[in-house]
């Protein structure tokens, strides 16, 4: 394999380049320096030009092919259940790989079958695989073969619950209310993603546990010294194409004064917790999804509701960047030794 410091470009590739994640990756990949998009997979239009398939493609001088070429690296955009075994492959042939589906986040393997219906195939590559969250697992995604990419609303919530987590500021039980775009469903047509279904209307869906909830718990877990987290988690599905934001309710463990004073301390301590990530922002002000659409950025509201005790924590994200293909990307760059931040420098969109 070339190393980071070769002269020539890391060759990379997309299996399934046709999802939402997969082409996202393609285009956040076009602009970056140090690697070149050589082979993207996607079964359902093998043959065809990327650019015939995806006009705003039409730069990329590739045909998308039923199985990937050879690369040095490689991310898999595919479905859960699906990513297994190709991943286990490419891992098997010395390629190191960020998988964006959930089949390596659960480092259980009797949780695939009770939250995803499947029985893991490849039990001994998952003890090895790091949960791709670089804020947390940068020394551990350095050394990894494999990095699981986090799911798009466990970003949000583990980015706005670790500084407190680690603290011990706030009690085990956490309630976290998501609202997501539509494009978190995939490009799989389904009623709940309809247009006439979807516009001007808002839904609570998954109340029974949505299959994020044990990736949550698991990486809440790792903050609350032996404690067992108790998480409430409600998402809703909003009728915007991207961006996530979540609201996280906690009540204060008594460590932290629920007072003005209180939300002073609890801000500094978040700014001091992320000072030297590019990729978090403490804001002054609540942010909104539009702040971070197009971009890398989860942009983070901590407070106190002095009232009740409890605090406040919202956390906003581009559900297709930081809450997939950019911080697929960010990983690539910590496992190949390139600067964090390479390829995915662009502000967010706006208006």
């Amino acid at each position: 394999m070339k190393t980071a410091n070769s002269k020539n470009k890391i060759r990379v590739g997309i299996v399934n380049v046709t999802g939402y994640a997969g082409l996202e990756l393609a285009r956040l990949l076009r602009r970056h320096p140090s690697v070149e998009l050589v082979s993207v997979s996607g079964r359902s239009a093998a043959g065809k030009k990327l650019g015939e398939v995806f006009p705003h493609m039409a730069s990329v001088e590739l045909t998308i092919t039923a199985e990937l070429g050879e690369v040095d690296f490689a991310f898999s955009a595919l479905p859960h259940k699906e990513s297994m075994d190709v991943v286990k492959a490419l891992v098997s042939g010395g390629v190191k790989v960020v998988d964006i589906s959930a089949d390596f986040r659960l480092k259980d393997p009797a949780l695939y079958q009770e939250w995803y219906g499947f029985s893991h195939t490849a039990p001994g590559l998952l003890a090895e695989t790091v949960y791709g969250l670089p804020e947390v697992y940068r020394k551990d995604i350095t050394k990894a073969r494999l990095v699981a990419n986090p799911g798009c609303y466990p970003t949000s919530a583990i980015l706005g619950l670790a500084p407190v987590m680690k603290a011990g500021l706030i009690g085990s039980h956490v309630i976290i209310d998501s609202k997501s775009g539509l494009s978190g469903s995939g490009r799989t047509l389904s009623l709940s993603s309809h247009y006439a279904e979807a516009n001007e209307d808002v839904t609570a869906y998954a109340l029974e546990g949505h299959r994020h909830l044990p990736e949550i718990e698991q990486e809440v877990a790792r903050f609350m010294h032996g404690a067992k987290p108790v998480v409430t988690f409600v998402p809703h599905l909003v009728p915007m194409t991207r961006g996530i934001l979540s609201t996280i309710y906690a009540p204060l463990s008594g460590r932290l004064e629920a007072s003005k004073d209180g939300i002073a301390e609890l801000k500094t301590l978040f700014q001091d917790f992320y000072k030297d990530e590019p990729f978090v922002r403490i804001s002054q002000v609540p942010p909104h999804t539009k702040h971070t659409t197009g971009s890398n950025m989860c942009i983070i509201y901590p407070t106190i509701d002095i009232r009740s005790g409890r605090v406040i924590i919202i956390s906003a994200i581009d559900n297709l960047v930081k809450g997939a293909a950019g911080q697929a990307i960010q990983n690539m760059n910590v496992m190949l030794g390139f600067p964090e931040t390479m390829g995915l420098e662009a502000a967010a969109l706006y208006p």
